[in-house]
């Protein structure tokens, strides 16, 4: 009875010891947000003048508070760009311990890719945004109206489009982790396919201006990214594989 309370009590103090552990790195991960939070608005009146650049129209200020807003969420944006890598280390460094010597070299090599894949789905969202959605909106009016667009509106709508293509980009990253970890493999994605589509369709909807044509524009980059996955799927899987074959022959 005295060993079955000692056990018990060794778990609960690993339990204590992994949680500390965790709230640390995520006070670490916290602080870090902070500091870049502050750094994006340190830098907020070059990053909006980099929003504004490729765009000729007038933006109309109504409200005092939207400046905040503004200068709140491109702040927010760049504090969640330069948090992701430190994020991914710290959860990298926390599993760690549980990790072969070859699982740590392959996830560690992750962490870079998440940060560039973030930040070439907003760049690619942004593109989409000035080349593709609002020429159409803008088109809509033909001179019907006078065209006054707020700041506040002008941001919210482009971080409208832009962040779901910075999540997005991460799916084929996020498939070959994953993968290698045993949780899905390249068959459940591609028997999933019909349904993933389905529903990046409805996303290409809801991030989009109601036309077809343009609907269909921006889904077949978010569907492209899903077969992307399959294929990277598949070739961690065929890694997988041949490494847990190798080992059974040994």
């Amino acid at each position: 009875m005295t060993e079955d309370k000692q056990l018990q009590d060794q778990k609960e103090m690993g339990y204590l010891d992994h949680f500390s552990e965790l709230r640390k790195r995520l006070v670490w991960t916290a602080l870090i947000f902070v500091g870049f939070f502050g750094l994006g608005i340190y830098f907020v009146e070059d990053i909006r003048d980099f929003f504004l650049r490729d765009t000729d129209l007038t933006l109309h200020l109504i409200a005092p508070e939207e400046i905040i807003w503004i200068i709140i969420m491109i702040a927010f944006i760049v504090a969640l760009a330069g948090t992701l890598p430190f994020l991914c280390l710290q959860i990298w460094l926390f599993v760690r311990p549980g990790l072969t010597a070859h699982e740590k070299r392959v996830s560690l090599a992750y962490i870079p890719a998440v940060f560039l894949l973030f930040l070439g789905g907003l760049i690619f969202g942004y593109f989409i945004f000035i080349q593709l959605i609002l020429p159409f909106v803008l088109s809509l009016n033909d001179g019907m109206f006078e065209t006054m667009i707020t700041v506040q509106n002008y941001f919210r709508f482009m971080f409208r489009v832009t962040l779901p293509f910075a999540v997005f980009f991460e799916v084929p990253i996020i498939s070959m982790f994953l993968t290698s970890l045993g949780v899905v493999t390249p068959f459940f994605l591609h028997k999933m396919r019909k349904y993933a589509y389905f529903i990046l369709i409805i996303i290409g909807t809801m991030i989009s201006p109601p036309d077809f044509i343009l609907q269909i524009v921006v889904a077949i980059p978010l569907i492209v990214l899903y077969e992307i996955s399959i294929i990277l799927s598949r070739i961690v899987y065929r890694k997988k594989q041949a490494k847990q074959q190798a080992t059974l022959e040994e």
